[in-house]
């Protein structure tokens, strides 16, 4: 009889593909992740990182395992090879684990307007760690764009005293940087996953689940608190789980990638209005800057490889 495989699992329920369609996953997904950086700052008002962490970790691999229920995906969690379970379990304790036990703890240090734009210069990050990691070569592009955007991350950091050379919270902007190159390792791991993306997911995060459980109990403690579970259960939700799959469903249901893509660039400047709006930062003239900058580095970033392509 023959064995059962991946290939044979039913596949995801098929939308048509109508570019409104497209589009409305897209700017739901952008509008979502805009929020994130206030949900954050919201919670950890009542939360530390470690509780937010857990808690919202807890809520995405409940939501992810739905979402793969719902396109009857289930069967494929049980058809991974061993070493997709490991894979899963190295994936799982750099993302989640280590990468939002970083940025939460940036974002407890930082004021949210700065975190945000510091932790978007993962393309920045994942372009110089492919140098060594995916022997790649360093492009005219990559160098303008980096610097360019690094530049923006200097005038946020010293909130616009350049001269003065002194940052607002050296470790806070520590942390936010060295967040963006976790999350660039994680995303140059995961190209060798060739596991359907959500379930890949919903197992890195299940395999992270008790890791970050025992970090919890023994540097935390299971607090319960309402405000704060609602506001991690609104991170796992939308910034971990379903934003995700609305932003796959969109780049999936499009032939033109690039359009959608540049949607994203959308989401740190909304991002400040709800800052503003809902967490009450006033934000500093040095953000609009920065942040500009950071993002004209990555569209030059992004001229270089559309050029290649």
């Amino acid at each position: 009889m023959k064995r059962k495989t991946q290939d044979d699992v039913s596949p995801p329920l098929r939308l048509m593909p109508l570019p409104k369609q497209t589009y409305i996953y897209a700017i739901s997904a952008v509008f979502l992740w805009s929020t994130a950086a206030t949900a954050f700052k919201l919670s950890l008002r009542v939360l530390d990182p470690i509780q937010l962490l857990f808690y919202a970790v807890l809520a995405s691999s409940i939501v992810l395992g739905i979402i793969i229920v719902a396109q009857g995906k289930w069967s494929a969690i049980f058809l991974c090879t061993r070493r997709q379970y490991l894979q899963s379990l190295g994936l799982g304790l750099l993302n989640p684990c280590a990468y939002y036990l970083v940025l939460l703890r940036a974002y407890e240090l930082l004021p949210a307007q700065e975190a945000q734009p510091l932790n978007y210069t993962w393309a920045i990050a994942l372009a110089l760690l492919s140098i060594p990691l995916l022997k790649q070569k360093l492009t005219l592009w990559d160098v303008i764009g980096g610097m360019v955007s690094y530049a923006g991350v200097f005038v946020i950091s010293t909130r616009g005293d350049i001269m003065g050379f002194r940052f607002s919270n050296p470790l806070g902007v520590g942390l936010a940087l060295f967040s963006s190159f976790l999350w660039a390792l994680y995303w140059i791991f995961n190209k060798r996953d060739t596991r359907d993306p959500v379930v890949g997911m919903f197992l890195n995060f299940v395999f992270a689940l008790p890791f970050v459980l025992i970090i919890c109990i023994v540097f935390s403690d299971i607090q319960i608190n309402i405000q704060g579970l609602f506001g991690a259960i609104y991170v796992g939700l939308f910034e971990m789980g379903i934003t995700f799959v609305l932003w796959l469903s969109a780049m999936k249901l499009t032939n033109h990638t690039a359009r959608i893509g540049n949607l994203i660039f959308l989401s740190p400047f909304l991002s400040l209005v709800f800052i503003h709006f809902l967490v009450g930062e006033d934000i500093f003239p040095s953000t609009y800057i920065g942040l500009t900058l950071i993002i004209a580095g990555l569209i030059v970033q992004q001229k270089k490889s559309q050029s290649v392509a």
